[in-house]
């Protein structure tokens, strides 16, 4: 049974080395790409803000913030956003990835 734990083992850090090197040795991103790549993850942030709004709106003065004037309101939505930014920084759910390729696809046919 250890031996092929040792195989699995060597043949997992060969796969890793290898997939290391491709990504190390793909070009890097032109700034057109990074442009592209920072507004699909603008407008995903963006999007989960609103959704996270609608979706945290409550009634009357229950929850850790309350609606007791403009105050809860406020902290509310900059917790909000910072849900959403944080949603953005680990993967996301995909919809800036869409953006990103229906952009790719409209410079395409721009360019094509």
């Amino acid at each position: 049974m250890f031996p092929l734990a040792s195989l699995a083992a060597s043949a997992g850090l060969a796969v890793g080395q290898a997939l290391a090197g491709a990504v190390s040795s793909s070009p890097a991103p032109s700034a057109d790409t990074l442009k592209m790549q920072k507004t699909a993850k603008d407008f995903e942030s963006m999007f989960l803000e609103q959704s996270l709004d609608v979706l945290n709106r409550s009634e009357g003065t229950d929850g850790p913030l309350g609606q007791n004037g403009t105050g809860g309101g406020v902290y509310r939505s900059m917790l909000n956003k910072e849900y959403a930014q944080s949603i953005v920084q680990s993967g996301g759910v995909g919809i800036g990835d869409q953006v990103m390729r229906e952009m790719i696809r409209l410079q395409g046919g721009a360019h094509g």
